[in-house]
This record gives structure tokens, sequence and C-alpha cells, in this order.
């Protein structure tokens, strides 16, 4: 009699791989860690080198990689090693299921291999896989087999064990938190069948059976599978999760009751993650699927009916449907090979009985009428071909079951709730059903049904006194401010008129300063130019509060973003905001720059010309230059207060000097009426030793004063026209006769 095959490797075979995984972990850190011709790399690429040359390795190594061990010839080490754990994850990371090392590798061949396996793993599936690039490297001294974990989903059950072996140890023996990255992306190809989704997850039902895993576990490999699936399809293509939510639960349905009931117990644990993913997937079964899980489970020759019994009853909660529910799986239980039995009739009573505790509508429905009823169903008519009701009347039955009246009845329905309900907790029960629906409503555009929903919330929140509503409330705004209604909102702006702009400025107001972040981001990243304009609206609304988002707006790569910040800080207004406005002044593009000269010139103040002041004696030539180009530009009688400031306060003399002259001519081309003092003493100033300087000086003040021509200004020229200083009556005369003023060429 043959002796039975070891169960594991021998200890001189375990120790070579104990020591090769050694071996292969710190030439790997060392390659990656030191720059070539280090000696560390020498060292441990040369023992490598040693465990793998030809006198130590007689034939080729080859490896299969699991989880998180490694097996030689299908057996396992002696004793597990954290060395061999390690190479394990690093390969199966990289989705090596195989790895084949023959005698005769060099340095620089493993130097090449263990900086493969030292990149990225999504940069190196981005480029293809770890197997097509180590083809184009030529490495022969190893050879790899990658995991292809789509190719693996649409095989069946009977086919490719060792693909299935990997998909069943990442699902049934991986960690407990979630599936890794590579059984993810296996899982997303099954989404596009959901026949495909019901054979996968039948298929790791069945291997974790053959492998006498307890049930336990194989409901965690299924919640596995299922959260697996529904990241994947969320974070690659979340406009099908609807769709893949409805395939999962037609694929729950065909899972046996065992394995049911184990599923359903997740949704009464201490999880809440698995209670919320096991809920939203029963939800998602459809009928047709309960009763053909009772058609099938029910009916069987080895049926556990009270398993049976207690799926369909945690299923199926309201008397009404599982009778509803009955009747389909009757009718799908007499169109398969068991209806043809002669006690069919029996067995379905027993059946019935038990699924629905001996639930009879005799006493309340006559044998005529059940008659009636039954034949029913086999004269079915299409209301339209009805022919005895008038058009408008078929339209107004049909309108009534619209998309647009099927939410207004959702939303009736919500309010009544949340204005009756009288019990807290049952209130606050109500506050993920309230979000979804806001949420559904933001997507689609309805600001009214939005507006009634959110105004509950925001009293709720602010009652005065307190009605014990309030944290549920305020858990529900949070909730709803950081998800994606800002991102549905942004998409309306366009398209909105004012009266709804207005009231979703109020909307937004009602939500509370929590709103004001989001806001904040959604316009530091908007390009176009209206719902920029709406958006700085919105925020503009929140009053003070807002302001604290200028911080973030103003350090945006955007100029455009930058000059928003700008236009925040003019709105909010008050001395404040110069702090702010000063650092923009040294902002590279010219706009901004100019924006905010304009909104300090907007405050007015002293303090504000001040700053223009001091950043025109402090700044750079360029950014002077850039200031004072932003100033003429603006063309606006309220930089004249700026040029009379400067005319008082800044030195014709010093380096500011050119900065005088321009504002002789600016309050000449603005014509303000009230610069003419200011304009009569710098006619009247001046140096005896700097005569060309004096001369251009009073002569661009005068020529302002002509420009001006009010009475004032006038009289301001005559008078110097009688001036004992010979220049200032030259100067006076020239302009006052003229009428014209002449261009004078200061130079800087």
């Amino acid at each position: 009699m043959a002796e039975d095959a070891p169960a594991s490797l021998s200890p001189a075979e375990s120790a070579r791989l104990i020591e090769f995984a050694r071996a292969f972990k710190a030439a790997a850190r060392a390659v990656v860690l030191y720059p070539a011709g280090h000696p560390a790399i020498d060292a441990t690429l040369g023992r490598l080198v040693q465990l793998t040359s030809s006198s130590a390795l007689a034939a080729p190594l080859r490896i299969a990689v699991l989880t998180d061990a490694l097996l030689v010839d299908g057996l396992a080490p002696l004793r597990p090693d954290p060395a061999i754990r390690e190479l394990a994850i690093t390969l199966h990371a990289h989705l090596i299921g195989e790895l084949v090392v023959h005698p005769g590798g060099d340095v620089e061949s493993w130097r090449g291999f263990l900086l493969l396996i030292g990149r990225g793993t999504e940069d190196i599936r981005t480029e293809g896989g770890i197997a097509r690039l180590w083809t184009t490297m030529a490495g022969r001294h190893v050879e790899l087999r990658e995991i292809d974990y789509a190719e693996v989903l649409r095989e069946d059950a009977d086919g490719g064990e060792a693909g299935w072996a990997q998909v069943v140890a990442s699902c049934l023996h991986g960690h407990a938190s979630d599936l890794s990255v590579g059984v993810i992306q296996a899982l997303l190809p099954a989404t596009l069948d959901p026949s495909e989704i019901a054979s996968a997850m039948q298929a790791i039902d069945a291997k974790a059976t053959e492998g006498s895993m307890g049930i336990g576990a194989r409901s965690a490999a299924l919640m596995r599978v299922l959260r697996g699936i529904l990241d994947a399809v969320g974070a690659n293509q979340p406009d099908r999760l609807q769709p893949v939510l409805d395939h999962l639960g037609s694929a729950v349905g065909q899972l046996t009751p065992d394995t049911m009931l184990a599923l359903l117990s997740q949704s009464t644990g201490t999880d809440p993650a698995a209670r919320g993913l096991v809920s939203t997937v029963v939800s998602h079964i459809p009928d047709s699927a309960i009763a053909g899980f009772v058609a099938r489970n029910a009916t069987s020759e080895d049926a556990a009916l009270d398993r049976v019994a207690q799926a369909f009853q945690a299923l199926v909660t309201s008397s009404e449907q599982r009778e509803r529910l009955l009747t389909l799986a009757h009718d799908e239980a007499a169109r398969s090979s068991v209806g043809g039995a002669a006690d069919f009739a029996e067995t379905w009573d027993k059946v019935a009985a038990k699924l629905m505790a001996s639930y009879s509508d005799k006493p309340f429905v006559s044998d005529d009428y059940a008659d009636e009823l039954s034949g029913a169903r086999t004269q079915a008519l299409e209301v339209e071909q009805v022919g005895d009701d008038p058009a408008d009347r078929l339209a107004g039955w049909l309108g009534t079951v619209a998309t647009t009246e099927l939410r207004k009845l959702d939303l009736m329905l919500v309010l009544d709730v949340l204005r009756i309900e009288s019990d807290h907790e049952r209130w606050s029960s109500m506050m993920p059903p309230v979000v979804a629906l806001l949420e559904d409503l933001f997507f689609v555009g309805d600001l009214d049904a939005a507006e009634s929903l959110v105004g509950v919330l925001a009293r709720e929140a602010r009652a005065d006194p307190p009605t014990g509503r309030g944290p549920s409330a305020r858990a529900a705004i949070d909730q709803l401010v950081a998800g994606p209604m800002m991102r549905h909102i942004v998409a309306h702006l366009v398209s909105i008129d004012e009266p709804q702009l207005e009231r979703l400025k109020a909307m937004c107001v009602s939500l509370g300063s929590g709103l004001i972040h989001p806001l904040g981001e959604a316009l530091a990243i908007e390009e176009r130019s209206l719902p920029s304009e709406r958006l700085t609206a919105i925020l503009i609304a929140f009053g003070a509060i807002g302001r604290r988002e200028v911080e973030h707006l103003k350090t945006s790569p955007n100029a455009s973003v930058r000059r928003t910040a700008i236009y925040l800080l003019r709105e909010f207004g008050g001395s404040d905001a110069l702090p702010e406005l000063t650092e923009l002044l040294d902002d590279q593009e010219q706009g901004v720059q100019r924006e905010a000269v304009r909104a300090i010139l907007n405050i007015g103040t002293n303090s504000a010309y001040q700053v223009l002041q001091e950043a025109l004696a402090s700044g750079t030539t360029r950014s002077r230059g850039a200031i004072m180009q932003s100033v003429t530009i603006l063309r606006d009688e309220r930089a004249a207060p700026l040029f009379v400031y400067i005319l008082r306060h800044v030195d014709h003399r010093g380096p500011l000097g050119w900065v005088y002259a321009r504002a002789l001519e600016a309050l000449g081309t603005l014509r303000d009426p009230d610069s003419v003092p200011a304009l009569t003493s710098a006619l009247y100033r001046g140096e005896w030793w700097a005569p060309r300087r004096t001369s251009a000086l009073r002569s661009a003040a005068a020529a302002a004063l002509a420009r001006i021509g009010t009475a004032p200004a006038i009289e301001a020229l005559e008078e110097a026209a009688r001036s004992r200083s010979r220049q200032v009556r030259a100067a006076a005369r020239a302009h006052l006769h003229h009428g014209q003023p002449l261009k004078i060429e200061i130079t800087r």
C-alpha cells in the first residue's frame, strides 16, 4: 500500500524556502533604499545569487503565491516564518500567482527584478502589469505567472481551479477589513452581467463548502465580495451603482437557505457598516428572486423548510406581501419538475402554512369571488385599449403615476410623517431617507421640493425652545452638507433664473455655516463665469461668517478665484480687509492687482490710502508701476481722494516724486472739484535750487486746475497769476489763457 504524501515540505526544503525569502526581503529593501554600487546592495544580492546558483539549486524552484503564504509543489513549509509571509504579501500585491526561479541568475539580473518589485503596484498595473514589464526587460532567470482575475471570474465553478483558489483564498482567508486591490479589480468586470455576479457568488460559496469552512466564514467571505463589488463600482463607475445593486440583489436570491440566514444575521450585528451593507443589498432583492428562492428550496427532496421559512420571514415582513410572493413562488414551483407530482397541491399547502403561519383568506373571501380573482390574471387588458373612457380622462389617470407626481407623493408622505411623528427616536430614524430624498431632489434640480424639506430640518435644528429633535436634524444637515449636494447645486446654477437663485441662497443660509467651506471649495475650482458669480452671491449671503473662506480663495492658483476673493472682501467691507488686500497688491496678475486697488479705494479711509502709499514706497519698481498703472487705468472718481492724499503726504522731492507727478496729471483727468485746494497748494510748492522740476510740477498743477474749470479752480489760477513768484505767475497765466493742459514730462 502506498504511503500518504507528506503534508508539508521536508526540513531541508523548508529551510531553503525560508532562507530564500529572507535573502529576497533583504535584497529588495537594499536596492530600493541605496544607490547602485552601495556595499549593502552587493552583500544582499550576493547572498541571493549564491542561494540560486547552479550549485545550490539543482532544479527550478516553483513557488505558488497565496495571499499570505508560499507553497513549493503545493506544500507549505514546516513552520511559518515572517519573511515568507512578507514575501507572499509583496508578490500577491503585484498579482503574481506563481514564481519560477531558474538557477544561475547574476547580480544585475536580480537587481533589475527587485527594482521592478519595489515599484508601486498601481503604476505597474497602469503600464500593463508586472508580467508584461518583466517580459520587456528580457528577464530569463525568473518566470512569472500573473493572475488574471477577470478571466477567473468568467470561468465556471468547475474550471480554473488554480485561479479560483486565489479568489477563494482572498475571500475566505483575507484580512477582516476588505478585499485586496487585486480581488476588487477582479470583481469589477463581473458586474457587467447579473448572471456572472450570481455565478461568482455561488462558486465562492461552493468552494467554501468544499473546504469545510464554517457558515460564519462563508458569510464573511460573501460580505467581502459584496463590499468589494460596491467599493469597486463606486470608485470606478459610480453611475452604475444602482443597476449593480439590483444585480447583487438577484444574485443573493440564488444562495442556499443556510448562507442566506448567515448573511441576514449580519444586518442585526454590532458592525454598523455590515448592517448597512446587508440592508442595502437585501432591499434590492426583486420579488421574482425571493419567489424563486422559496420555490427552489421549499420543494426539494432535502428541503430544510424551517430554514426556508425563517429566511422568507426575514426577507419579507409584511403579511400581504408574503401572500403575494407565495403566489408567485407557487406558480414557479408548478412550472418546475415537482409541479407535476400528484401530491404537489398538498405539499404546497404545507409549505404555505409553514411560511405564512397557516394564513388563509377563506374567512374573508367567498369561493365565487376567489374563483374570479384566480381567473383575472388570465384576462388582463391594456388600459390604453379600453374604448369606453375619453382621452382626457385616460391622460389624467396616467398623469397621476408620472415621475413628477410620484415624487410629489413621496415628498408629501415624508413631510406628513415628519410633522405628525411625536416619538423622537422614530423621528430620528427618518433622517437617512430624508437625506437621501434631498440628495435626489438636488440631483434632478427640484429646488421647490428641496426647499420644503430643508425648511423642516432648519426649523427643528434651531427650534426655540428645543423640541428634542434638534440633534437629529443637525446631524442630518451635516450629512447632507458632507455629501454630493453642493456638486448637484453647481450643476444647476447655469439654468436657474433669478427668483430661484434667491430661494437657493435663502435655503443655503438656512443650512448654517457648515455649508461655507463646501461653497468655497466649489468656488475655487469653478471656471465658468455665471456659476462663479452665483456661488459668490450665495457665499456673500452668509454675511460676515462667510468671510473666513477668503483666506482659502485668495491663495488659489487661479487668478479669477483670487479676484473673487477680492470681490468678497469688498462686499464684506471694513478696514479689517486691508491686510488681505495689501497682500494681493503684490500679485503677479495685473487684473488681481487692479481689483485689489479698487477694493482699497472703495474703503476710502486714510488707513486705506496709507496702505497704498506704503506699498508704493516699499514695493519694487515693477510693483509700484503696476499699482500706479492700476490706479490710473481705473478712471474712477473714487480714486480722486487717493491722489489728493498723495499730494498732501508724498514728498515730491523723494523717490516717489514720479508718483506725485502722476497724481497731478490724474486729478486733471478726473476733473474732481474737491481736489482744487490740494492742486492750489501744489501750484505754490517748489524749490529755487531745482528750477526745472519746480516748473514742471507747477505747470502740471496749473494744467489740472484749468481742466477742472470750475469757478474755484479759475479763481485759484487768477490769484496765482498775480502771485509774487515769477514761476507761479508764468504757470498760471499759460493755462489760464489757453484753458488746455500742457503735456508735462517728468523724469522718474
